[in-house]
């Protein structure tokens, strides 16, 4: 097929992208965009290996490699898509956009090798022409931001996993400044190589030195940080993926990159919006700890009232509006089944239950979205931050199961607290508050939470899905 139908058809998918990105806005129509993206993806492999057929520099070897490729990935996706449970999604999106910035890094890589003899031609004959300069340099962006993905995303999936052996916090003495020091040092290498085409083989130190730059990156980054970093390193192999796209000079490769690269940076935005805080700061700051433990001490002493799984289950037969706020304690325990559960019982009372969803809850964006949606709670009873808030004054309960800064109202009265300003789910409005959780420990941001020792509080103690359950058990004991 000539050049021009292969670009229509690869407008075609970027087409079904661009509506697939539509859906997924929205939790009824996302299964249907997640499918409108993997047909506009399928369309645009397949025009790829066309294209590659059509290649008369590709061997028998060749379409060999591609087959074996492309079963691998097919299988690999399959035994990911079954097994991999809705708890470990932020791990598993971790490593798929590791492995687009690996294939990008590499893709790159391999072109280069396969071009070195045309640039060694064209700097002997002096025929060096703009196209050869653009070509090294796409190459050494794509290298360059891929490695930083790749590398990146695996530390990023192995602190999700909480794996011993996986480097947290400051792993070197000054190390931000080790890592804009890397950085100056990556750029100033593919700026050089690009200018000076006999140094090309620059191009696999700076690789080296991005790959560790991306760990360096993402070791200091965890707790309520990480939906961000999910979101930026899914930008990044999405530039890394455009960037290669250039260097193989394919349009679909290039439109498909630039959209998650914008939409990722676009998210990470949202997200940062969220937590009243800026990208650099999420990257090279932290929320301060300063005297937590005794302005813990200050504000729980004497104030925190426990209440056992009957005292809530009498409460909770009588409310007549509740409001569920799950956290990343949800997710670690599993409870979104117990949570549908109790939902189910206190509807069966005729009680209306909704659930508050911060936009920063768990360890990616969306985390507690997915975990409702696999519990079957219908897309309706489900309700942004932003919905939810006004009407929590004419809420009888709101049951806060594992969530801690999203819910911590210092955010709106200390405008010292680390999180000063940063928008909070308003539970502490509701008549009465039930907070789930094992302990008294602060969250990622490392304060005490007055919403414990509120008045209107009452604290349950224990693991988020055996307490959820012990509630659903009490309550239908109460009836």
């Amino acid at each position: 097929m000539s050049s021009e139908i292969n670009n229509i058809i690869y407008l075609v998918a970027a087409v079904a992208f661009i509506f697939a990105l539509k859906r997924l806005s929205h939790p009824r129509t996302a299964v249907r965009g997640n499918l409108i993206g993997a047909l506009g993806m399928l369309v645009a492999i397949v025009i790829t290996i066309l294209i590659a057929i059509d290649d008369p520099d590709i061997s028998g070897l060749g379409y060999w490699l591609i087959g074996i490729g492309l079963l691998i990935g097919t299988i690999a996706g399959a035994v990911f898509a079954v097994k991999v449970p809705m708890t470990g999604m932020p791990q598993m999106v971790g490593l798929l956009n590791g492995f687009g910035g690996g294939a990008s890094m590499l893709v790159a890589a391999s072109e280069l090798v396969a071009t070195l003899p045309d640039i060694r031609e064209a700097l002997s004959s002096g025929t060096i022409n703009t196209a050869l300069y653009f070509f090294v340099g796409s190459t050494m962006a794509a290298g360059i931001i891929g490695a930083v993905t790749f590398f990146g995303s695996l530390v990023a999936a192995g602190k999700l996993q909480e794996l011993k052996w996986v480097p947290n916090g400051n792993v070197i003495p000054a190390q931000q400044l080790v890592n804009a020091l890397l950085l100056l040092l990556v750029l100033a290498g593919a700026v050089w190589g690009t200018y000076d085409l006999t140094k090309v083989w620059v191009f696999w130190p700076i690789v080296v030195i991005a790959s560790v730059l991306g760990i360096l990156l993402t070791t200091p980054i965890g707790g309520a940080d990480m939906p961000v970093v999910i979101c930026l390193l899914n930008s990044y192999s999405g530039m890394a993926a455009a960037a290669t796209g250039f260097v193989i000079n394919n349009n679909g490769l290039i439109i498909a990159g630039s959209l998650v690269g914008s939409s990722g940076i676009i998210l990470c935005q949202i997200m940062c919006k969220a937590m009243n805080r800026s990208l650099a700061n999420v990257l090279f700051g932290k929320l301060g700890t300063a005297d937590a433990a005794a302005k813990g001490d200050d504000v729980y002493a004497g104030k925190v009232k426990s209440a056992s799984a009957e005292e809530i289950g009498m409460l909770l037969e009588s409310a007549r509006r509740v409001v569920i706020v799950p956290g990343y304690g949800m997710a670690v325990s599993q409870a979104q089944h117990a949570v549908r559960d109790l939902s189910n019982a206190l509807e069966a009372r005729g009680a209306e239950v909704e659930f508050g969803i911060h936009p920063v809850a768990g360890r990616m964006p969306g985390h507690m979205n997915v975990l409702l949606a696999e519990a079957n709670i219908p897309y309706d009873k489900v309700k942004e931050m932003d919905d939810i808030n006004s009407s929590f004054e004419q809420t009888d309960v709101a049951i806060v199961i594992g969530a801690n800064d999203v819910v911590n109202p210092l955010a709106r009265t200390d405008p010292k607290s680390p999180i000063a300003g940063m928008p909070i789910l308003d539970v502490d409005k509701a008549r009465t508050v039930i907070v789930v959780k094992r302990s008294l420990s602060p969250g990622f941001a490392g304060i005490p939470n007055p919403l414990f020792a509120a008045d209107n509080t009452l604290m349950y103690f224990g693991d988020g899905k055996k307490a959820i359950l012990d509630l659903v058990a009490a309550l239908k004991a109460a009836a």
